[in-house]
C-alpha cells in the first residue's frame, strides 16, 4: 500500500483510511479486532472513527484492539466531535466545554494518550468560530492532539477557519473530510480545489455512495433484503442515495469495467476516487472480513485513462451558476 502526506504536513498515511463505524453496529468485537489487524497487515495506518459511533462501541472496540498493538506510534488514529451525546443543552456543538468534555472521553475509550487527528464533525453555526479553534489549538500546545481536521464543512467556512488560525497564530485545520464519490461529485467544484491549493488533506467519506455502488445492486433487479438499501427503513436515507437513471449509468459503467478487468465494482469506484487529484484517502468501511479484503483489492493498480473518462462521462452532473458561467469563459493554461 503507498503512503501520501497529509496535506502540507510531514504525516504520511496510508491511501486507504479504514472507517470503523461499523465497529459495533454489523462488527462484534472479535470480528472488529480482526478486521483492523488486517487492514494493518495489508499496510494500512490510518483508521478512522468518531465519539458518537455507536454510542461510543466504535472508540471503545477500536481502543482495546489499539491497547494490544505493540507499537500505537506506527499507527494514526483519527476521531470527531459534534454531534449530541446526551439530552443537556452543552451535551453537543463545537464549544469549548463541549470539546474539552469529549476528547477526554475520546482518549479513555481509545486507550491512548493522544488523537492523531481530531475532527469537527460538522460546522457550528451557533459557536463563535474563534472559540472553537482556541480550544483545540489549546489541545495540540497540550499534546493530546497532533493533528486538526474538520468535515461537513463548505469552501467558504473552511476558508474562514484557515485564515483565522493564521492570523492568530494558532493550529489549523490540515484535513478535511467530505462526502465524495461517483454518485457526489459537487467537491470538485470547490472543496477539492481549495485544498489543493491551501496545503489541506482530503479524506473522503462514503466513497461508495451508501453502498450504491458496492455491486450489490443492478437495474430491474430488487436490492438484497440484508443490504443498507434493501431495508425499507433505508431506501430513501440519502438524496445522493436514491435510485436515479444517472445512479443505473454509473452502476453499469461500473459492473463494464470490472468484468474487463476483472475486478468488482466497488473496487473500481474506490480507484476511481484514488486516482482524483487532492485526494489523501478514501475512507471505507466494511462489516465483515470478506468485505475488508474485497476493499483492500482496489489498490496496487490505477483506473486507464479511457477508464477514468467512462466513469467521469457516467457521473457528470450540469454545473449550477455561477460555475457553469465560469468553466465556460475560463481561460485556460497551456496543457490544462
Amino acid at each position: 500500500m503507498d503512503y501520501h502526506f497529509l496535506g502540507r504536513t510531514g504525516l504520511k498515511v496510508s491511501e486507504l483510511c479504514m472507517g470503523t463505524q461499523t465497529f459495533g453496529w454489523g462488527a462484534d468485537e472479535p470480528t472488529a479486532h480482526r478486521m483492523a489487524s488486517m487492514f494493518v497487515d495489508a499496510g494500512g495506518n490510518f483508521l478512522d472513527t468518531s465519539n458518537i459511533y455507536n454510542e461510543g462501541q466504535s472508540e471503545t472496540m477500536l481502543g482495546n484492539w489499539l491497547s494490544q498493538q505493540p507499537d500505537r506510534s506506527r499507527l494514526v488514529i483519527a476521531s470527531k466531535v459534534f454531534f449530541p451525546v446526551g439530552d443537556g443543552p452543552n451535551d453537543t456543538g463545537l464549544t469549548r466545554k463541549h470539546i474539552l468534555t469529549q476528547v477526554e472521553g475520546s482518549l479513555r475509550r481509545l486507550k491512548t494518550d493522544y488523537i492523531d487527528l481530531y475532527q469537527m464533525h460538522c460546522w457550528d453555526a451557533s459557536t463563535p468560530l474563534d472559540e472553537t479553534l482556541r480550544a483545540l489549538d489549546d489541545l495540540v500546545r497540550a499534546g493530546k492532539v497532533r493533528y486538526l481536521g474538520a468535515s461537513n464543512y463548505t469552501p467558504s467556512q473552511l476558508m474562514r477557519a484557515l485564515m483565522l488560525s493564521e492570523m492568530r497564530g494558532w493550529a489549523r485545520f490540515d484535513c478535511l473530510q467530505p462526502e465524495y464519490s461517483l454518485l457526489v461529485r459537487s467537491p470538485e467544484w470547490e472543496l477539492l480545489p481549495l485544498c489543493r491549493e491551501q496545503g489541506v488533506g482530503f479524506i473522503a467519506w462514503s466513497p461508495l455512495g451508501g453502498g450504491w455502488l458496492s455491486g450489490k445492486y443492478r437495474r430491474d433487479a430488487a436490492p438484497p433484503a440484508d443490504s443498507r438499501v434493501g431495508r425499507a427503513d433505508r431506501w430513501d436515507d440519502l438524496p445522493e442515495q436514491r435510485e436515479t437513471e444517472r445512479t443505473w449509468q454509473i452502476i453499469d459503467a461500473l459492473w463494464a469495467i470490472a468484468e474487463a478487468r476483472g475486478k468488482t465494482p466497488a473496487q473500481i469506484a474506490l480507484n476511481w476516487v484514488l486516482c482524483q487529484p487532492g485526494v489523501t484517502a478514501p475512507i471505507f468501511g466494511a462489516r465483515t472480513p470478506q468485505q475488508l479484503e474485497q476493499n483492500l483489492g482496489c489498490v496496487g493498480w490505477r483506473l486507464t485513462l479511457e477508464e477514468l473518462a467512462r466513469l467521469d462521462e457516467a457521473s457528470a452532473i450540469g454545473l449550477p451558476s455561477p460555475y457553469n458561467f465560469i468553466a465556460r469563459y475560463t481561460r485556460k493554461r497551456d496543457g490544462a
